[in-house]
């Protein structure tokens, strides 16, 4: 009996380390086996291209959340830097300058937004929940003052807006080649640089990687900007989507990226994680959207079944973790 739970454990500890997220890889293929029965149209080129739609813009912002969580910090403003950037773009795309020159310039208020965050979080050892709660409302206070509560909408066509998110064959998106890219380049920078090892000590023990001379503080406020200039990028990329843009975008988005990062094994605790496991995450929330809508459920059902999602995801990890030791 011994020898047969150690062969569990084994294979267990194997897949943590061989094949990363392979817990969301299960759930992925359970929820399509269910909708595949439960609801119509699922299993059609169309329905595929929009899952992977709304799972991208998703993704890119959860590629960042992924790489603070596992520094061991959180970004509860992510939503409002999403809102805020894509309406930074949207106001300069109604101006004469070049569309390329708002999208800098949304970039770079998202990257002056991550930068506060950081040095808020670092210089005054401020948890980075209340922190970014704080900076969430305060940028939605922002944009709400500033548009008067009424959207912006670009009523021309650009080659630059195609080149963010155009529609590709079989009714894909450019938003899905940009979340591929830095879900790759993201992955390499923690698995392959030693700048990824960095993020992992410090997000595993902030005291024992001072000790070795690895900058925390710099570890950390480097990757509150990266999320913050996702979200922005992000931000910028459904705008070219939809060509327009309201004060309340993106809201509720930091839940569904901290929910999808955690659904991919994420530990909220910090020092454990992978890119491959967010974008099973992802993927996974992005059915679940899709698929109940679908299936005929009420929109609100969506937001209950993330909760459920994320609740026995977060048991089953520590739940894992704790028994393989």
């Amino acid at each position: 009996m011994e020898a047969k739970e150690k062969g569990i454990r084994t294979l267990l500890l194997n897949l943590f380390s061989k094949c990363p997220g392979f817990e969301a890889l299960a759930g992925l293929v359970a929820l399509f086996v269910v909708f595949s029965f439960t609801a119509t149209r699922f299993l059609t080129l169309e329905s595929l291209a929009g899952i992977i739609t709304v799972a991208s813009e998703l993704g890119i912002v959860a590629c960042g959340v992924t790489l603070l969580m596992i520094s061991g910090e959180f970004d509860l403003s992510v939503s409002s830097v999403f809102g805020f950037s894509a309406m930074v773009f949207a106001a300069m795309s109604n101006t004469a300058a070049p569309l390329w020159v708002g999208f800098l310039l949304a970039l770079l208020f998202a990257s002056a937004i991550g930068l506060i965050n950081g040095l808020i979080t670092t210089r005054f050892r401020i948890p980075s929940f209340i922190t970014t709660l704080g900076t969430m409302m305060l940028w939605r206070g922002v944009l709400l003052a500033w548009t008067g509560g009424f959207g912006i909408r670009y009523w021309g066509k650009s080659p630059f807006l195609d080149f963010l998110n155009g529609q590709l064959a079989g009714g894909f998106r450019a938003s899905a080649f940009w979340f591929l890219v830095l879900t790759i380049g993201c992955s390499f920078l923690l698995t392959k640089t030693p700048y990824g090892n960095y993020v992992y000590a410090t997000g595993g023990n902030k005291e024992a990687a001072r000790l070795l001379g690895i900058p925390v503080d710099r570890v950390k406020v480097i990757n509150f900007i990266i999320v913050a200039i996702f979200a922005g990028l992000s931000g910028c990329i459904q705008f070219a989507r939809f060509a327009s843009v309201d004060p309340l975008r993106g809201q509720g988005m930091e839940l569904e990226a901290i929910a999808a990062t955690v659904v991919g094994g994420t530990l909220m605790s910090g020092g454990h994680g992978s890119l491959i496991g967010t974008l099973f995450g992802v993927l996974l929330i992005g059915m679940v959207r899709s698929g109940l809508v679908m299936s005929g459920a009420p929109a609100y059902w969506y937001q209950a079944f993330v909760g459920v999602i994320l609740i026995v995801a977060v048991i089953i990890n520590t739940r894992l973790r704790e028994w393989i030791g």
